[in-house]
């Protein structure tokens, strides 16, 4: 087993930051899960509505590089919505493997209560910090993101 020196020098600051990095997506995550699974709604799936609310008619594909997930994966996402009745496919004219993607009124009528269950989560998540705080962290993730 490694002294107390070895393992105090084997962990560096960097470790620690990148670490706290990883630690909050992982938290949020799990806080989203809670928060959609009231409306019924996996996380993926909230963020697939978001999606397609945001840019209709999106294909399948299009949808998969936004959730970076695979194609297939994100077909089974919107089998269960399509199911649920949140979303519909629409074939695209002149051709018959490219799906368009679109809310159907029921998940247009979530959205808001989506919506707000969203701006709870990041209100507990940004609470005690200030907007010029969370302007700095802006420009520093984008800075980190830039540098990968």
């Amino acid at each position: 087993m490694a002294n107390t020196s070895d393992q105090q020098s084997y962990l560096t600051e960097a470790d620690g930051l990148v670490f706290l990095v990883e630690e909050v997506p992982r938290k949020l995550r799990r806080v989203f899960d809670s928060s959609t699974a009231k409306f019924g709604l996996t996380r993926t799936q909230w963020r697939a509505l978001a999606y397609i609310f945001r840019t209709p008619g999106l294909t399948q594909t299009e949808l998969a590089k936004c959730l970076e997930l695979e194609r297939a994966s994100v077909g089974h996402v919107i089998d269960q919505l399509e199911k649920a009745d949140y979303v519909e496919r629409r074939a695209v004219e002149g051709n018959r493997r490219v799906w368009t993607l679109h809310l159907r009124p029921k998940a247009i009528g979530i959205l808001p209560a989506l919506r707000a269950e969203a701006d709870v989560v990041y209100e507990r998540l940004l609470a005690g910090i200030s907007g010029d705080e969370v302007a700095v962290f802006k420009r520093l993730l984008a800075t980190m993101s830039a540098n990968l």
